[in-house]
């Protein structure tokens, strides 16, 4: 194989304002629902008093370290960083009438020092978290006035950002709702589905409105939706298996399909009627959603399978997912199923069904990462998992597939979002941090950090990938067959 990634492709990392930022109420910065989830999106919600104490409150105290922080990705070759805005930071309650001038200025900072360095910022609006005032006053996003609420917000940073970032997002992972409602959408978790799927169409109707407004206040920036990629497979060729497969991948699907074809999908009839929801959806909501997303982007870290078999009951669980476990494929430490050519063919999926250009947004590995007697990081593993994911984008651009840019999840270690820990690390850069928030804070550069840094660089001075993987594979002692590498590379190892 021949092959080098187009010179647009963007390379870099991403990252999320409550898993980074800390400094949860600095400078008018207001509780966001995430603050109020202090073991993570899974677990308990907490009230939150006076004094207490989460390990997101620092996080990795990146409001105070992002010049140190942006240095490191710049000299690892990135050319984006996806980022999102805290939307308390902006506004802290969500309903005020002015937005919070310091989190403006806060954010003018990062996108000018990102810009120091010619790294583009893609700019998620609302990352798993929103005003906790929306949630607990509002009941989330149940509440169609919070509509107008996230269109002012997403209004006021177009207009603020507008010369200094092109590249936007509406919501991160808009499909988690189906699986964790209050970190999706500010629901009790125990809502209806009458409640979820009405709080599913208000956000979809936002976006809708955020894609609008992106349009006409910022003409030349590109502005995509983000989904949680579910892909799933049949257990078996038994067309009831293939059929139980469809339907759920019918359910993340459904997200998509409205936010880049502007209208809900025919196969979402049946589904409300079984699950006796009835939408209230009126004229001027079906004449919002007509504005489409430029580009697709999601989050791609494991897939599974469905069977209609009530018997196959083992399960992995993966982000906010859980699915049949896949017999073919090998797991990571938290039994998230590791399956690389799943890539190429969720890539093939999304380009067959929308042709509109795709970006692989969230991609890592989660590992307990420890220090050797020298202090350094030999994270072989994590290097292995990113050449098997890279070389399948490969694949799918060579197949046909629009791909715009890959960002790695977490290229500096940050808090896990489903479980609040630091142990669960994805980076490129250690922090130096535990789980019950000790530590100096000091960052540093991990094997990966090294094989990143030159893989970039390779795309600018090399035209034959397939050589320089192959070459960085026997550094590292990579092991083909773990990761479903073509047998090209299998003998070259």
């Amino acid at each position: 194989m021949s092959f080098r990634f187009p010179e647009s492709f963007l390379w870099g990392g991403a990252i999320a304002a409550n898993q980074v930022e800390g400094s949860h109420l600095s400078d008018g910065k207001g509780l966001s629902t995430s603050d109020v989830c202090p073991n993570g999106a899974f677990n308990e919600i907490v009230e939150r008093q006076d004094g207490d104490f989460n390990i997101k409150d620092i996080a990795i105290d990146f409001y105070h370290r992002y010049p140190q922080d942006i240095a490191l990705f710049a000299e690892m070759g990135f050319s984006c960083l996806r980022l999102s805005i805290a939307w308390s930071r902006i506004f802290p309650n969500g309903d005020d009438e002015q937005p919070n001038q310091a989190g403006l200025a806060y954010y003018d900072k990062i996108f000018d020092e990102l810009a120091k360095y010619n790294i583009t910022p893609l700019v998620t609006l609302s990352h798993y978290e929103m005003p906790y005032h929306l949630a607990k006053n509002y009941q989330g996003w149940a509440s169609r006035e919070v509509i107008g609420f996230f269109e002012r917000y997403a209004k006021t940073v177009f207009s603020r950002y507008g010369k200094k970032v092109k590249h936007w997002l509406t919501f991160n992972e808009i499909n988690v709702t189906l699986h964790e409602p209050f970190t999706g959408s500010g629901l009790p978790r125990d809502c209806s589905e009458q409640t979820r799927y009405q709080a599913i169409h208000h956000q979809l109707v936002a976006s809708a409105k955020a894609v609008k407004a992106c349009h006409e206040l910022i003409p030349d920036a590109q502005i995509g939706n983000m989904m949680l990629g579910a892909l799933i497979y049949p257990f078996t060729c038994n067309p009831d298996d293939v059929q139980k497969a469809q339907a759920q991948n019918h359910d993340w699907l459904f997200f998509g399909d409205v936010q880049a074809r502007g209208y809900y999908p025919s196969y979402m009839r049946r589904k409300f009627a079984e699950l006796g929801v009835n939408l209230d959806i009126s004229a001027d909501d079906r004449e919002a959603l007509k504005e489409t997303v430029d580009f697709i982007s999601f989050s791609y870290y494991m897939t599974g399978c469905a069977s209609a078999d009530p018997n196959q009951q083992q399960q992995a669980q993966g982000n906010m997912l859980r699915m049949i476990v896949n017999p073919y494929l090998e797991s990571s430490e938290w039994g998230w199923q590791i399956d690389p050519k799943g890539l190429r063919i969720l890539l093939n999926m999304l380009w067959d069904r929308y042709q509109k250009p795709l970006f692989v947004v969230e991609n890592g590995l989660g590992a307990k990462d420890v220090p050797n007697e020298k202090g350094e990081i030999e994270d072989d593993y994590r290097i292995d998992y990113l050449s098997a994911h890279i070389h399948q984008i490969g694949e799918a651009i060579q197949d046909g597939v629009d791909v715009m840019g890959y960002t790695s999840w977490g290229p500096i270690d940050l808090v896990s979002a489903s479980t609040a820990q630091m142990s669960k690390r994805y980076g490129f850069i250690y922090v130096d941090r535990d789980d019950d928030g000790n530590g100096t804070l000091e960052r540093k550069r991990k094997k990966s950090f090294y094989w990143y840094q030159n893989f970039i660089k390779s795309q600018k001075k090399i035209k034959d990938i397939a050589t320089f993987i192959v070459a960085m594979m026997k550094d590292h002692h990579y092991e083909c067959k773990k990761v479903g590498l073509p047998v090209l590379f299998s003998e070259s190892c």
